[in-house]
């Protein structure tokens, strides 16, 4: 294992703590503060499958209009030529990017990770 496959993460359910890292949660009473841990510790979920979707934008229409759409027909987004995409995770929107070109494929740059609730 390298030093770049290190990855912090928090420790919300156990009881040890360093005195000079900040605090994740506090409330009267609880104190639970940030531990480092490496990739390693996440090994166990290495091999739970995901799906990851990268969504360039949306359109609705009627079922006739789907019918309707044959090759080289153009569909219009809702989003805007060098607008961000979502990148969604099982369903769940976890960070915004930008379509890039390598080699002869198309990949995603994420550019914002989407915490919890802020979507």
């Amino acid at each position: 294992m390298t030093p770049a496959d290190e990855v912090d993460l928090p420790d919300l359910a156990g009881d040890e703590t360093r005195g000079t890292e900040p605090a994740l949660l506090t409330s009267e009473g609880q104190r639970d503060t940030e531990q480092r841990r490496s990739a390693q510790d996440l090994e166990a979920v290495f091999d739970v499958p995901v799906t990851v979707s990268a969504v360039l934008g949306k359109s609705a229409m009627e079922v006739s209009q789907l019918l309707k759409l044959g090759k080289g027909t153009v569909v219009e987004l809702d989003r805007k030529v060098g607008e961000a995409i979502d990148i969604y995770v099982n369903d769940r929107l976890v960070a915004r990017g930008e379509v890039v070109l390598v080699e002869d494929r198309l990949g995603v740059t994420m550019t914002e990770i989407i915490k919890a609730g802020q979507s």
